[in-house]
């Protein structure tokens, strides 16, 4: 919890780890391991577990708990740790939340209650709900409409920022920027917003976010943190080599959406060795046949951006 007091010290690439599985189903914890351990060699600036690129719904809690305490293990406080803890039941979502905030998470990333689509005055219940049970824990929201079908209105973002000190940051997960432009200017530049759109990562800087969430830093860490780093440099060369970046790493965000994601980034980190089986779980599938053969000719745009096992 190193970072806990200091939620504004949580910027740059926070990578969403994928959750590995073994053939035949079980978390991988030995994976696990070794790509939180990889992470941190490449200069990843914090580790996420359990966000949509996690596949949290199709775990139980039981099992998400289990993967936090082995990322806490591993992670031992040299960066931040921003686990993902919401699911669609308040019960689950309070157990896996109190869970964090034992193991010493350095803040809680709570997704948008999913199917149930609530209202913004739910939405604003719900997460006040969560704050005033763990004062002492920041929190970030998490809005990903794509995969909930509900969005957080930046106006709802702004109210539970004003009313609760512990929600300190939200994770845009959608592709109208201008949805960014209006919580910023709302909450001001004391709210953390990171981008979960792989290219909104850099635009979102320009505005004055915190950094990225972003699911190519599993397959290409050192460049996503390495853009960041140059675009913070702050002088006209180094931003400018930081575009030079997001436009390259644009062969390997296509690639992880060939299919829903993480299967196509847990094939390719499979084929690396990094992680012992590409299971994912049902209802998602790994990647067929036509999108394999669409998933190896990214990968061979990108290439020189993968790291060397």
């Amino acid at each position: 919890m190193k970072f806990r007091s200091d939620p504004a010290a949580i910027r740059g690439s926070i990578v969403p780890v994928v959750t590995p599985f073994t053939d035949a189903g079980a978390v991988d914890h030995d994976s696990l391991r070794g790509l939180v351990r990889w992470q941190l060699e490449s200069g990843s600036h914090g580790i996420s577990l359990g966000g949509s690129t996690g596949e949290p719904s199709a775990q139980s809690a039981a099992e998400r708990i289990a993967a936090m305490r082995t990322a806490t293990e591993e992670i031992a406080d040299r960066v931040p740790f921003v686990p993902g803890t919401g699911s669609h039941k308040l019960d689950e979502t309070l157990e896996i939340t109190a869970a964090a905030q034992e193991l010493g998470a350095d803040a809680a990333l709570v997704i948008t209650p999913y199917y149930a689509r609530p209202t913004q005055e739910a939405l604003y219940r719900w997460y006040a709900t969560v704050a005033r049970e763990f004062p002492d824990l920041p929190l970030v929201v998490y809005n990903v409409p794509s995969r909930t079908a509900v969005d957080i209105a930046p106006d709802t973002v702004g109210r539970l920022f004003a009313d609760f000190d512990n929600i300190v940051g939200v994770k845009e997960t959608t592709k109208d920027f201008e949805h960014f432009s209006r919580v910023l200017h709302l909450c001001g530049p004391e709210l953390l917003v990171w981008s979960g759109i792989e290219l909104l990562c850099l635009p979102l800087m320009a505005l004055g976010g915190a950094g990225f969430v972003s699911a190519v830093a599993n397959l290409a860490p050192a460049a996503v943190a390495r853009m960041y780093e140059l675009w913070e440099a702050g002088d006209p060369e180094s931003q400018a080599a930081a575009r030079e970046l997001h436009f390259r790493l644009h062969p390997l965000v296509d690639l992880l959406f060939v299919e829903t994601n993480p299967a196509p980034a847990k094939w390719v980190l499979h084929q690396q060795g990094r992680i012992a089986s590409a299971h994912v779980r049902p209802p998602l599938i790994t990647p067929t046949e036509p999108g394999l053969a669409r998933i190896r000719a990214y990968l061979a745009e990108g290439t020189d951006l993968l790291q060397p096992v």
